[in-house]
This record gives C-alpha cells, sequence and structure tokens, in this order.
C-alpha cells in the first residue's frame, strides 16, 4: 500500500517527459480524487478518494524549481487536514459537514 508517492521527469531524446509515477499522481487526481481544499497559496491540495475516502495532499516539494516541480502525493489524517486547511471533516475520513 502506497502511503507517499513522489513524481519526476525523465529524459527523452533531448526533451524531459514525465515519469512513471508523475503519470500515475496525475491520472488519479483526475478521476479517483475529490478536490476539497487549497492552503499554502495552492501549493498543497486536500483530495478525497472517492472510492474509500481516505484524505490525500498533493504538494510540490521542490520548490526551487520551475512551477514547484513534479508535485507528490501522501496520506493525511483527517485531524492534520483539518487543522491545516481549516475545514471541518467528519464521518467517513474526508466527508464534509454540513
Amino acid at each position: 500500500r502506497v502511503l507517499f508517492r513522489s513524481g519526476g521527469w525523465e529524459r527523452v531524446g533531448n526533451r524531459m517527459v514525465p515519469d512513471a509515477s508523475l503519470l500515475r499522481i496525475r491520472a488519479v487526481v483526475a478521476t479517483r480524487l475529490e478536490k476539497i481544499a487549497d492552503s499554502g497559496g495552492g501549493w498543497e491540495t486536500l483530495f478525497r478518494d472517492r472510492a474509500n475516502g481516505q484524505l490525500w495532499e498533493r504538494f510540490y516539494p521542490f520548490g526551487e524549481m520551475q512551477g514547484g516541480g513534479p508535485e507528490s502525493l501522501r496520506l493525511i489524517d483527517m485531524d492534520s487536514a483539518e487543522q491545516k486547511y481549516g475545514v471541518k471533516l467528519g464521518g467517513r475520513a474526508g466527508e464534509h459537514t454540513a
């Protein structure tokens, strides 16, 4: 079970292209995760997995690189997410309360 995934780039010919991990992160974000909130000026984003309710955080660990570098994903617990993103989550992990 993956608790953290970091993307990267690889050189193909004379171009830099997303590696398999970065392509996987982008696919998971696009097809499986629901955006809940942003923090840090958009450099960190909280998501909920639609299938199992787990909370995931997308972040850019290489701030010195253009555009923050390739994104990464990590699991985040509900208490940490509520505090960091200023949201109230309840029920299944990541489920908003009214």
